[in-house]
């Protein structure tokens, strides 16, 4: 039971808001490219052209072909697939948070 005396009323408590700038400073390139991993992918719309030396020559797609790749929170590349919607719900299949950048 608390009485009046007590330290933690609600004037004295600071509020919980989440990250404050300061704990971003902190952060370094490697740990900033690593929030959200393992459960954040983005999608993005790339070009086959773009990527022919990754995806290979032999696939035969136009360069001008628009795919849409996954990519983990630090941006590591983990599918290519034609279709947006697709990519989405391939994400979502794996218990992943897919979001767009365009």
């Amino acid at each position: 039971m608390r009485n009046e005396t007590d330290n933690d009323t609600a004037e004295n408590i600071e509020p919980n808001t989440g990250w404050g700038t300061e704990d971003f400073r902190g952060l370094t390139p490697e740990m900033f490219a690593n929030v959200g991993v393992p459960n954040i992918v983005y999608v993005r719309e790339v070009l086959a052209g773009d990527i022919e030396s990754e995806i290979g020559e032999e696939m035969n797609l136009p360069a001008d072909m628009r795919l849409f790749a996954v990519h983990a929170a630090n941006g590591v590349r983990m599918a290519v697939l034609d279709n947006r919607d697709a990519a989405f719900a391939g994400a979502r299949q794996y218990d992943l948070e897919p979001v767009s950048v365009h």
